[in-house]
């Protein structure tokens, strides 16, 4: 009743890595987008112990990762077949590619619900069935949730990373972590998992606030500026400098979704300007400039696995902004028009909610509360009116709970107040109709 172990291959490929970084490593185009499951899908879960070291298949060291609660998503999707092919998937191969999608869903976050438990062999033989001499059965486990970091890859050459589509690999130090009922779930690993099933989908980064990161990786200089991008509201999908007068579309550094190869904003030079696409391919908070240098502890080469950069912004209307890496608000970018619903408290606060996807018998949405009072709000909480007949599923980036169609969102214990003008996100998936919506939004 055992997952599978850290990818050696992974180790392997992330140390050769490391050694190429040294040099100029012209990184291919990715290959075609492959579109987002519908949500949520079901798929198998295997479990590994850490990042390869020095850099994660994202291209970020695992001490720099946001959350250390992370999956990694399929390279390949080529059902009996087992064979490796060169990485990124480009040409011919781009055919083959999994929900990896050559690194462009890094740097997202998924929602992952716990589902059945297998009662026979779940051990991803090639050519094998899943949960063979037994079945699926629900239990005591089942619901419990948690939110994930994308930030590794799997492509070894087994049934779960190459058969199933909607594999996850999950971090084993993650298992007993997974949340029913307001509490860890503490003892799913090891005697209660055998490869379980799992249910999940794509979520913006829950309680999203501040600004990317960027950081330079080990080998980076003027002539190859290799950068890594993190800390993002909705993963990314391309970064653009600017140089000689012009903007330039990046490279992906191999399938390293989150690290891209600039220029300056002349030849050779160290000053550079960049702006960063999300997994929706609109620009960051509206086009927003992100002005740095390769940092004095660099040198003329970055020798350190990862040294963080300082940042200037400038909004695309010209006007300067001081953001030293962190200090704005950047809204996840929504996939549907949001509605506004006033709350009952004018001038106190705004909720936005958004179904941000649906399927029969269910939806997930992601909800935006304002504080638009002149007085911090302290222990915010939000209650709205849900149509009979709508359940709740989970909740995210906030206590949510459900008192028939009553419901209430408690801020999280890791952000309980909000500052004049400040906002805070979270969403719930539910059981039932997504329409007609939520109604009563009050503030207290």
């Amino acid at each position: 009743m055992t997952g599978r172990p850290t990818s050696v291959r992974r180790r392997i490929w992330a140390a050769a890595v490391a050694a190429v970084l040294l040099t100029a490593w012209p990184a291919a185009s990715p290959a075609g987008a492959v579109d987002d499951p519908p949500a949520p899908v079901t798929g198998s879960a295997t479990y590994f112990d850490a990042l390869g070291s020095p850099y994660g298949g994202c291209g970020l060291p695992q001490s720099e990762l946001d959350s250390q609660d992370f999956v990694a998503l399929n390279v390949y999707d080529t059902p009996g077949d087992y064979s490796f092919y060169p990485r990124p998937l480009t040409g011919a191969n781009a055919s083959k590619a999994g929900l990896w999608n050559n690194g462009l869903n890094c740097g997202r976050y998924v929602q992952v619900t716990i589902s059945d438990y297998c009662t026979g062999v779940n051990d991803g033989a090639p050519g094998q069935a899943f949960c063979r001499n037994g079945s699926w059965v629900s239990d005591a486990y089942n619901g419990a949730t948690l939110t994930m970091l994308v930030a590794d890859s799997c492509g070894d050459s087994n049934g779960w990373c190459r058969d199933d589509r909607y594999h996850l690999d999950l971090s084993k130090p993650s298992l007993n972590k997974f949340v029913k009922n307001g509490a860890p779930v503490g003892d799913m690993y090891p005697n209660h998992w055998n490869n379980r099933h799992v249910t999940w989908s794509f979520v913006p980064a829950p309680g999203y606030s501040g600004d990317i990161r960027i950081g330079f990786m080990k080998g980076a200089q003027a002539w190859w500026p290799a950068i890594a991008v993190s800390h993002l509201p909705n993963g990314i999908h391309g970064v653009e400098y600017y140089a000689d007068g012009t903007w330039k579309q990046a490279q992906m550094n191999s399938d390293m979704g989150q690290s891209y190869i600039i220029g300056g904003v002349t030849q050779g030079a160290t000053q550079f300007q960049i702006r960063v696409r999300d997994a929706s391919d609109a620009l960051l908070n509206g086009g927003r400039v992100y002005s740095f240098s390769l940092p004095a502890s660099c040198g003329s080469q970055c020798g350190a696995d990862y040294t963080a950069a300082s940042y200037t912004t400038t909004t695309p209307s010209g006007s300067p902004s001081p953001s030293p890496s962190a200090s704005a608000s950047a809204s996840p970018s929504p996939s549907a028009s949001p509605s506004a619903s006033p709350s009952a408290n004018p001038g106190t606060c705004q909720v936005t909610y958004q179904v941000a996807s649906s399927w029969q018998d269910g939806f997930t949405t992601n909800v935006t509360v304002k504080n638009t009072g002149t007085t911090t709000w302290q222990n915010w909480t939000v209650t709205w009116d849900m149509p009979s007949g709508v359940s709740l599923v989970s909740g995210w980036s906030a206590t949510v709970t459900a008192g028939g169609t009553r419901w209430t969102a408690k801020a999280p214990s890791w952000a309980t107040n909000l500052a004049p003008g400040a906002s805070a996100s979270f969403g719930f998936q539910a059981s039932g109709p997504s329409s007609p919506g939520a109604s009563g939004f009050t503030c207290s």
